[in-house]
């Protein structure tokens, strides 16, 4: 895709700082669009600055946002819309990851015992309400320009339902069911909504130093540029509910004949056909 193609955009990134959102943020000043970069590590967002491709510190900016309060999701979007004039793009990426429970929960999987409340509802706060927040407050700007990309970042359906692995995957499939039905709502109003994921664990802060894995068969972050990049061009404005395995896109073929072979429903909807419903179907 030609970097010219995303010129003069604004896209928020949330968890800008992390494995994903460091390499997300270089690649969209790369393609000459103007970035907001959200985090709540101070440090993360100074090294996003320092580490920006040259001439294009003009076109970052960096907030300190916590995503788990709709007030400074608000705020965050009305900063960037003062900043650079319009938002055209949310990638909700922000999570915390089992780390936050215990750093070996690759090797001994976290017994509910070990969550304490406190911890649940901050795993449900950032990774699955933070991107409704993020979503709620943007969503007025895109459909009034009748332009607007969401890409939301969950994981793999067999981390969603893995014994051990909670509250992450609970909180990501409710994220990728949010994504679905947020399609479905904005259909027609310009605003697009797609779901990517790398495919498995990658070679980010999330996958800590003990996990029992070689780092060098991790997945690379940087897989999930060239699904998210076509995704929020111009190219992409007719593609809507669907989910990207990004280590499985073909960066041999063209985006376009890329995102076809690599395409597939967003969540569940095979599950949904037949509800116990007055009339058969409730109505769209």
């Amino acid at each position: 895709m030609p970097q010219e193609s995303l010129a003069g955009k604004v896209i928020i990134i949330t968890g800008a700082s992390g494995g994903f959102g460091r390499v997300l943020v270089h690649a969209f000043l790369e393609a000459g669009a103007k970035v907001a970069a959200l985090d709540v590590c101070e440090p993360g967002l100074a090294q996003l600055h320092a580490d920006a491709p040259s001439g294009s510190g003009e076109r970052l900016r960096t907030q300190l946002a916590d995503i788990a309060d709709y007030a400074v999701c608000e705020g965050a979007v009305a900063e960037t819309v003062r900043g650079f004039g319009d938002v055209h793009v949310l990638i909700n990426n922000a999570a915390l990851g089992m780390g936050v429970v215990r750093e070996d929960h690759f090797i001994r999987p976290v017994d509910i015992t070990e969550i304490t409340p406190a911890t649940w509802q901050r795993f449900i706060a950032v990774n699955f309400s933070g991107g409704w927040n993020m979503t709620r407050a943007v969503i007025e700007p895109m459909r009034a320009q009748r332009w607007g990309r969401i890409v939301d970042i969950t994981t793999s359906f067999f981390t969603m339902l893995r014994g051990g692995f909670q509250p992450y995957g609970p909180a990501k499939a409710g994220l990728e069911a949010m994504a679905a039905a947020h399609a479905q709502e904005f259909a027609g109003s310009g605003v697009t909504v797609n779901v990517v994921v790398p495919g498995g664990p990658a070679d980010t802060p999330m996958v800590p130093a003990n996990a029992p894995f070689k780092r060098e068969d991790l997945i690379a972050p940087g897989v999930m540029v060239p699904p998210i990049l076509f995704l929020c061009s111009d190219t992409a404005g007719a593609i809507t509910g669907n989910r990207y395995i990004a280590s499985q896109w073909d960066t041999k073929l063209a985006p376009e004949q890329a995102e076809q072979r690599c395409r597939a429903p967003i969540a569940w909807p095979q599950l949904g056909q037949t509800p116990v419903w007055p009339g058969g179907k409730p109505a769209k």
